[in-house]
């Protein structure tokens, strides 16, 4: 909105008085957004009322890109970033292996596998309880070339994430976890990202009131111990898994070293990553290197 410092000052004192901690940043972002004083006085009525600045802006900053977020759609963490960079570097370690799996099978005259990837194919990865799909798109926008999945059981989500992962090249599925997925990826996936519900049900209430309000209480509530979404993930994940798959969950660091034994009870090698400045922390799986079949067991 041109001349519009004048407008910014106000919001500034208006945003600080409703208790937004980024008062000045938020003003800005909205005062740019907003094509007249009266759609800015809207966005920050709706704001100081505590709906997610994300929603009102429709789009959120994810891993430097612009996410579209719809109302009533789970917002990306900032923490979520680091799932996207720890899928990012197994990808690329499978890419060096796939690359001389591939010489290899040509000097042979033969095909191979590695990490769910096949030498004709591309790698296969899977957003699970994808949102926006903000993870996906962020990985797409990393390591080109993968065959990109995503599904979520909530239809706005769903519609949200396809506006999202369409443009490129992705395809989203409704439903439960791995329940829509096309039968054919089975065995076959190199990557699984999950950032699944992990908050305890009796901790909803202290969350802040935009998120407990305005997002969708499915994409919150992980059951009594916040494990229930990551136990049934951990569980199918190895039918899905290629030979040297990785699924990754985010969780807490409370909840961290329970998620890794039920990877470990699932026959898969698990270990933790974090990032102390973000707060993130990520556990992996990783399937035998055998054949598919025995990740179906």
């Amino acid at each position: 909105m041109t001349g519009s410092a004048g407008f910014q000052e106000d919001a500034v004192r208006r945003l600080r008085a409703a208790g937004c901690v980024f008062a000045e940043e938020e003003a800005g972002l909205l005062t740019d957004a907003a094509a007249s004083a009266a759609e800015l006085e809207t966005m920050i009525g709706r704001r100081a009322a505590g709906l997610p600045l994300e929603h009102i802006l429709g789009w959120v900053e994810f891993c430097g890109l612009r996410i579209g977020v719809a109302s009533g759609v789970f917002v990306p963490r900032r923490r979520t970033e680091f799932l996207v960079r720890q899928a990012e570097l197994l990808l690329r370690a499978h890419e060096g292996a796939h690359e001389g799996a591939t010489s290899e099978g040509a000097t042979s005259g033969g095909g191979t596998h590695d990490g769910g990837r096949r030498t004709a194919g591309r790698a296969v990865v899977v957003d699970l309880c994808c949102g926006s799909g903000a993870v996906g798109v962020a990985l797409a926008a990393r390591v080109t070339g993968i065959e990109l999945h995503a599904s979520d059981l909530d239809p706005a989500a769903v519609l949200c994430a396809k506006g999202n992962i369409e443009p490129v090249g992705g395809h989203v599925h409704e439903g439960d976890l791995f329940e829509p997925l096309p039968p054919g990826l089975r065995g076959r996936i190199a990557v699984v990202m999950a950032n699944a519900p992990y908050v305890p049900t009796a901790a909803i209430g202290t969350m802040p009131p935009e998120a407990r309000t305005h997002e969708p209480r499915m994409s919150l509530d992980g059951g009594p111990d916040g494990l229930d979404i990551q136990r049934r993930v951990i569980a199918e994940a190895p039918a899905w898994l290629g030979p040297g798959g990785h699924v990754l969950i985010e969780t807490s660091r409370g909840q961290a070293r329970r998620t890794i034994g039920l990877m470990r009870r699932a026959g898969l090698t698990a270990r933790l990553a974090s990032d102390p400045e973000l707060d993130a922390t990520v556990a992996i799986g990783a399937a035998s290197i055998g054949d598919a079949a025995q990740n179906r067991r």
